[in-house]
């Protein structure tokens, strides 16, 4: 449909939830359709009406990984993307399999899905377009970056390295803060990849057991322990012909390193339990909040593993460090709420944008994003500093410098490294005293700081805080 982002077709027996949908796709410029079951859904695909499907896997009379099976039988190029409930991870294992070409978990989060679901329209019509008139088929999808992440000059480096790097098939570690948008990165360089009609799986190395560590990445045979009553493919094997990413990779463990250097390097690996070698074609994207360097000098990330993973680095910098991103953030996702909150909050004041600029968002995009969606729940038609709940320290207003700076000497620094041992201290001594006021509740600390439970447990890592469960008697290494 010309001038449209997209003909999208909704496939799912929830009535109330499929509305919903049609509003949000139609308010982001899409042609949404609608299929209240299986059999509608494939009548309208035999038509070539979507240029995309959203399907869900849980329907009555035909359930969602059959519609897909038969759709990539007649028209096998339309994007796919899977919506599966919490617990449906293993359905969309099976999708991922079937030919999904991506799935989200409900409840929806509305910004996730109208990014990837223009990023797999873009490739799909820029592949089309390619095979035509020879034009390059990866510039749309990273080009979406500037209106998803800001137009500063640091995004702007950003998209010029996803860019050079996503058409090869070199290994890339992005780099950043918790919150700064790494993974986003990892999936506009699969999407303008070769690889961008193979599924891209993701591995959060920070929040898997150490024990089922290698289970997760490798997969296991049947019997191969209690409990394993069928074989299971890891998210190595699910990454085949596209791209594995690894998210807080400096959190894998130890052991688990040398096995995942051995599987890049000789693409092949043994299920748990298994004597039959499966061998893989894997793009490896990896991503860290941590500084991989020192963790090497300390003997805690394989020298040999970081040397195979570091063919290219790309660097996010933090929020803080690209002010002109944040306005642009905030009306953004104050769009966003307005939509699903059915609200009409116009603007922020001038002094909410003021405020909005000069807080140093210790949780990066991810913050701000909370930030605006409270504020615009509280908010009548105007966002004003008292609905963004968020303030500067008084000392800082006053004198302008950081209430605890850095103790250590200073004698030879930079001018930027003083600034980032500055951060660091702050951050450390504001978790350590958050903590002890919680008595230890890491989800608490994280409701009062305004960012998510991840960024919590990854700085007590990080800072080497040790966390006590009696009395207030958090330590600090």
């Amino acid at each position: 449909m010309e001038g449209s982002a997209g003909r999208v077709l909704v496939v799912d027996d929830e009535k109330d939830f499929c509305q919903v949908l049609f509003v949000l796709l139609k308010t982001e410029g899409f042609d949404p359709m609608i299929a209240h079951d299986g059999e509608t859904a494939l009548a309208m695909i035999e038509q070539g009406l979507p240029d995309a499907m959203l399907l869900d896997i849980s329907m009555q009379g035909i359930d969602g990984i059959e519609v897909l099976k038969r759709s990539k039988k007649i028209a096998p190029k339309i994007p796919v993307l899977m919506m599966t409930g919490y617990g449906g991870i293993g359905g969309a294992v099976e999708a991922i399999k079937a030919g999904a070409d991506d799935y989200l978990s409900k409840p929806l989060d509305n910004e996730v899905l109208i990014n990837r679901l223009r990023q797999a329209i873009w490739s799909t019509r820029s592949l089309k377009k390619a095979s035509s008139d020879s034009v390059d088929a990866k510039i749309p999808a990273t080009l979406s970056l500037a209106e998803i992440m800001g137009p500063s000059e640091a995004i702007l480096k950003v998209i010029n390295d996803v860019r050079l790097v996503a058409s090869s098939d070199f290994t890339v570690i992005i780099q950043g803060e918790s919150g700064t948008g790494k993974e986003l990165i990892a999936r506009s360089i699969h999407q303008a990849s070769l690889r961008a009609q193979a599924p891209v799986i993701p591995l959060d190395c920070g929040a898997i057991p150490e024990t089922l560590f290698e289970s997760e990445l490798f997969g296991y045979e049947k019997g191969a322990f209690t409990g394993a009553i069928n074989q299971r493919a890891g998210k190595f094997e699910m990454a085949q012909g596209g791209t594995l990413f690894l998210d807080e990779i400096g959190n894998m463990p130890r052991n688990c390193q040398t096995k995942l250097l051995r599987a890049i390097q000789e693409r092949t690996f043994f299920r748990i339990g298994g004597i039959k070698p499966v061998n893989v074609d894997v793009r490896l994207l990896v991503a860290t909040n941590q500084d991989l360097v020192s963790k090497v000098s300390g003997g805690l990330f394989s020298r040999d593993l970081f040397y195979r993973l570091s063919e290219f680095t790309i660097l996010v910098p933090p929020l803080r460090d690209r002010k002109e991103d944040i306005i642009h953030l905030a009306k953004r996702f104050l769009k966003a709420t307005n939509l699903e909150l059915n609200k009409k909050v116009r603007r922020f004041s001038d002094t909410a944008q003021e405020l909005l600029v000069e807080y140093p968002w210790p949780g990066n995009v991810r913050q701000l994003r909370s930030a605006v969606r409270r504020a615009v729940l509280q908010a009548d038609t105007v966002i004003r500093p008292e609905h963004l709940s968020i303030e500067r320290p008084q000392q800082e207003i006053e004198t302008g410098i950081s209430p605890n700076p850095v103790d250590s000497s200073l004698d030879g620094l930079s001018f930027k490294e003083i600034v980032r041992r500055a951060v660091i201290d702050v951050e450390r001594r504001t978790l350590a005293r958050v903590l002890r006021k919680t008595k230890g509740n890491k989800a608490e600390a994280a409701r009062l700081l305004l960012v998510d439970y991840k960024t919590i447990h990854s700085k007590i890592k990080q800072y080497g805080i040790t966390i006590h469960s009696e009395g207030n008697d958090e330590q600090e290494k």
